[in-house]
């Protein structure tokens, strides 16, 4: 998401509020390994130059519409201060009519690991509490394998995930990654995946 222009403030990472339930901890791991890569001026400068996508919400509260892994590996890694790219201010409503907003907007994917729809009422509110879903985790590897490219749709990577969660079973996803990501790089190629972001055929 483009935030150029946009008003930033400072913030504590751990006040940071999602606007998804799940993320991948795969691909949270990978951010974690990335950053333990990085010397002390690489960090400074990633840390000095990165912005959270937000809208303030009720209460004063941001929630992030973007960067969940990085923020989750970033707290993981103990890192307690991070700069939030103010995209909209909802402030002014009630917490229903904010989620409905969100939603109309493209802003929120309220879907559990399972990727069943949920009431908003159960968004996690802390980056912390975000449920894993292996198959967000796996849409990140076949992405990372060359299945399709990386682009900009909101969420684009949880509709590649409910993709393969209903065509590669989890006892595969368990036992054997790599055929899982191999056969989920086939199916990103195929036409069934034709109507999802960035399909390359």
């Amino acid at each position: 998401m483009d935030v150029t222009g946009a008003p930033t403030a400072k913030t504590r990472l751990a006040k940071l509020r999602p606007t998804q339930m799940t993320l991948g901890l795969e691909e949270v791991a990978r951010k974690r390994k990335d950053w333990r890569a990085l010397d002390a001026r690489a960090r400074k400068a990633l840390l000095g130059t990165h912005r959270f996508p937000a809208v303030r919400g009720p209460g004063e509260r941001l929630y992030i519409l973007d960067h969940h892994h990085l923020g989750r590996a970033l707290l993981e890694e103990k890192v307690e201060r991070a700069t939030a790219a103010l995209v909209a201010d909802l402030g002014h409503l009630g917490r229903q009519e904010f989620w409905i907003v969100m939603a109309l907007r493209g802003w929120t994917h309220p879907f559990d690991a399972r990727g069943r729809v949920r009431p908003f009422e159960d968004m996690p509110k802390r980056l912390r509490d975000m449920a894993d879903d292996p198959y967000r985790s796996l849409a990140f590897e076949v992405r990372r394998a060359g299945g399709y490219p990386k682009e900009t749709t909101p969420f684009a990577e949880f509709l590649w995930a409910d993709f393969f969660r209903r065509r590669i079973p989890k006892k595969l996803l368990r036992r054997d990654r790599k055929a899982a990501v191999k056969r989920g790089v086939a199916l990103a190629r195929g036409r069934d995946a034709s109507h999802l972001p960035d399909w390359v055929g």
